[in-house]
């Protein structure tokens, strides 16, 4: 990475010293803040990617083709098969369908496959400090620091997306202070390498955002039905397209993004999994 220039440098580095201090007001310890913190610099690409977000044009029938792709059901299929033991664990118990867990691994991360390749503590703090939505990427930053401290996975591990989704699940890191669980009882939550972490991290999330055993996420119903009590007709490619029925549990899986293509292709994609 190319050094930023020397007065740029100095301005980081005295901003860094803010976010030392709020960390440390936090409960980070001192050495998780030199290692984390000495040193680093700005990432000129986060910043690329940030500003240059494409629009969201897609079809709905294209989105469908490219997150509920027959090689991504077929994969789900045999994944599930494999795992069934170790989600159902988490998932029975939550009422919580094990098809719906591995469609949002699936969904998120391509089943562990993608789990982003930018160092998640650099990041934040190149998108903070360049003021893109400042507030919330901040708290982001306190938070992965947070988890640094607390030994839930090293420095050079902790990777993600340029936003700093996390992990297999790609949890920004103040959904993982909420929701992450430590699946295998030995103290950390390591949603990048331990699977059962992966596993009850999901499900904790949605059992606490609100998912409701025993109800669908929704159905495809013929154009012209209505809602009926608790539940939200979804046209995702207006009214001459499918039609959707869909139920409070869709709006758990929306907590989780605030998308109805993303909700939607998660109920479709757990749909052809458990079939």
């Amino acid at each position: 990475m190319p050094a930023l220039a020397q007065t740029g440098d100095a301005k980081f580095a005295a901003w860094l010293r803010g976010v030392r201090a709020e960390a440390a007001r936090a409960g980070v310890d001192e050495s998780t803040l030199a290692s984390a913190l000495d040193g680093i610099e700005e990432i000129p690409r986060v910043l690329e990617l940030a500003r240059n977000q494409p629009e969201f044009k897609m079809t709905f029938e294209r989105y469908q083709e490219l997150v509920v792709s027959a090689e991504r059901i077929s994969r789900g299929r045999t994944l599930l098969a494999e795992n069934r033991s170790a989600i159902d664990r988490f998932a029975v118990p939550a009422g919580i369908p094990s098809s719906v867990v591995v469609a949002l691994w699936g969904i998120e991360s391509n089943y562990g496959t993608r789990l982003g390749d930018f160092d998640v503590v650099p990041a934040l703090a190149t998108l903070v400090y360049n003021n893109f939505r400042a507030q919330f990427f901040r708290a982001q930053l306190i938070a992965a620091l947070k988890i640094l401290s607390q030994g839930h996975v090293g420095l050079k591990a902790m990777k993600g997306s340029w936003a700093g989704a996390m992990g297999q699940c790609q949890f920004i890191p103040t959904s993982f202070v909420a929701y992450a669980a430590d699946g295998d009882g030995d103290g950390r939550m390591d949603i990048w390498t331990n699977k059962l972490d992966v596993f009850a991290s999901i499900v904790n999330y949605l059992r606490r955002v609100g998912w409701r055993p025993g109800v669908r996420w929704g159905e495809e119903v013929p154009a012209g039905t209505a809602a009926g009590q608790g539940t939200r007709i979804v046209r995702p490619a207006g009214a001459g397209g499918p039609t959707f029925r869909t139920t409070q549990n869709f709006q758990a899986i929306l907590r989780w993004n605030q998308s109805d293509f993303f909700a939607l292709a998660v109920g479709l994609l757990s749909d052809q999994i458990a079939a």
